[in-house]
């Protein structure tokens, strides 16, 4: 269990990401969780494919949705949780395919599992390129931490946020575990590229308009054409 206590399981929703950082993503991470679980959300790529390829000799929970369910993204959030916590989880970290654990973590996970907390929350940086991230008025996911790596705790009952978009990625009842504000950073790459951008504007005018369960103004600046941008720096 890559020398340290405690099993560390990867949970994952994918969907249509060949030639995206999905590969990437699990490259980077594989060396140091102890299994995954994966919902392919209905891919018609060789998404699948990558996952079983980048993620070789490491257990791994494949589920494959015939249609996608994102469209309401609660029952989706809801399949990931019970498909993850059926493989008797002792920690969950809940990463989507172009999220990427900065370098380095991989040397603190140990100590970070041992450190008697049952929330790890980390800041999410998005990427407007592979060098440079977003920083402005409606791009300031940096300025605050979240939860992305948790204790399971069997027995509990737990409650999500019953909204078909923005719903979390963990129930609701984590916000009562202890928590750990750490300042490893997640790099969130599903803004880098233009083609991206213009999908999720896409994406956003078909299943959230209005921006009933988002912010208006932040999905009229995706497509700015001068962006206030910040280096990364390791």
């Amino acid at each position: 269990m890559n020398g340290r206590n405690g099993k560390l399981t990867l949970s994952m929703i994918v969907k249509n990401e060949g030639g995206r950082y999905l590969r990437r993503a699990l490259e980077a991470h594989r060396e140091w969780i102890d299994e995954a679980v994966i919902i392919d959300d209905g891919s018609t790529d060789d998404t699948t494919d990558i996952c079983e390829q980048a993620l070789a000799g490491i257990p791994l929970r494949l589920i494959r949705n015939p249609q996608s369910r994102f469209a309401n993204e609660v029952v989706l959030r809801k399949q990931q949780w019970d498909e993850t916590v059926g493989t008797d989880p002792e920690w969950i970290l809940n990463l989507d395919g172009d999220e990427i654990m900065e370098s380095g973590f991989g040397g603190q996970i140990g100590g970070i599992m041992e450190g008697g907390y049952d929330a790890i929350y980390f800041r999410l940086y998005d990427m407007w390129s592979e060098t440079h991230y977003r920083e402005d008025v409606y791009w300031k996911a940096h300025q605050m931490y979240r939860p992305f790596l948790i204790r399971y705790k069997p027995g509990l009952a737990y409650e999500w946020k019953e909204t078909p978009q923005h719903c979390g990625r963990f129930p609701l009842t984590i916000g009562t575990f202890s928590y750990w504000c750490h300042p490893a950073r997640v790099k969130h790459f599903g803004w880098a590229r233009r083609e991206d951008r213009q999908a999720k504007v896409d994406r956003y005018l078909a299943l959230d308009p209005g921006a009933r369960f988002g912010w208006q103004e932040q999905y009229d600046s995706i497509l700015d054409e001068h962006p206030h941008l910040v280096e990364w720096e390791e």
